[in-house]
């Protein structure tokens, strides 16, 4: 009985807000309208075509993600489009990656940030799937006439990796990672917190080309897409203090759910609604 009323409740939340949107920058135009008018903004196609094999399961997702979905909550278009590339990124559906990379091009999402977040995703889903998503990219980026490689955005030597690792992870986490693993037997107690800290935040955080709290938000959406509960938990109190509130995290929650259904997108709701710092 819970679940269906967070349902119903995410659902008006989700429905009130794609109203307000249409009636302010739409002239109150319907489901279907608003559907192609953002299809065609993002992928200079056109949707609801009723054509190909399956018609039907396009009509219903193409009004759902594009007429509904895409239009509630504070996140602006470029957020949603990079949340968008995390998640296709972590489940490796290249096809939907590549399409949705060219999507963020033509909204005006940089090259470097659309790399940034896929390269975000390294220390959480592993290396192997994020070059195969960094290879999808770069198609897109060729296809469209952008140089590779892209500019630099590394910011650490081998020298100080450490610290500016830590820099950034002791004010979001603090020394969990650390009491996590202080059972582990002999180096590994010591290693791992290690790697953790020069690699995930070392070598990745300290980028440029996304701020933290940006960085922060498309881990969440990563981990989320997961299932990884345990981390979840820990990175939504992450998010808050990198600067992401309740409702953004609740609109990045909700911009997922077409993308990697609704268990995992409502179980997150579930924990973001009783977070305190």
């Amino acid at each position: 009985m819970k679940t269906l009323k967070l349902v119903i409740l995410l659902m008006l939340c989700a429905f009130g807000a794609t109203a307000q949107t249409i009636g302010k920058n739409t002239n109150k135009m319907n489901r279907e309208e608003v559907t192609k008018e953002t299809y065609s903004k993002l992928f200079s196609g056109e949707a609801l075509t009723n054509t190909g094999s399956d018609p039907e399961l396009m009509n219903i997702l193409q009004k759902f993600i594009f007429g509904e979905v895409f239009h509630g909550g504070v996140l602006s278009d470029q957020e949603r489009e990079l949340i968008t590339i995390v998640t296709l990124t972590t489940q490796q559906t290249l096809p939907q990656l590549k399409a949705h990379t060219a999507a963020a091009l033509n909204i005006g999402v940089t090259p470097v940030k659309i790399r940034e977040a896929v390269y975000q995703c390294a220390p959480f889903i592993g290396f192997p799937k994020t070059l195969n998503a960094v290879s999808t990219i770069n198609e897109v980026f060729t296809e469209k006439g952008i140089p590779l490689p892209l500019e630099n955005q590394g910011t650490v030597t081998e020298a100080d990796r450490y610290e500016k690792g830590l820099n950034i992870q002791e004010p979001l986490y603090g020394d969990e990672i650390k009491e996590y693993m202080a059972v582990l037997p002999g180096a590994f107690k010591d290693d791992v917190p290690k790697y953790l800290t020069e690699m995930c935040f070392g070598d990745f955080y300290t980028r440029t080309g996304l701020e933290i709290k940006e960085r922060e938000l498309l881990v969440f959406c990563v981990l989320v897409t997961m299932g990884a509960e345990p981390q979840i938990k820990s990175h939504a109190l992450g998010n808050l203090k990198a600067g992401n509130n309740k409702e953004t995290l609740i609109a990045a929650m909700v911009q997922c759910i077409p993308y990697i259904g609704f268990p995992n997108g409502l179980n997150a709701i579930n924990m973001i609604k009783d977070l305190e710092l």
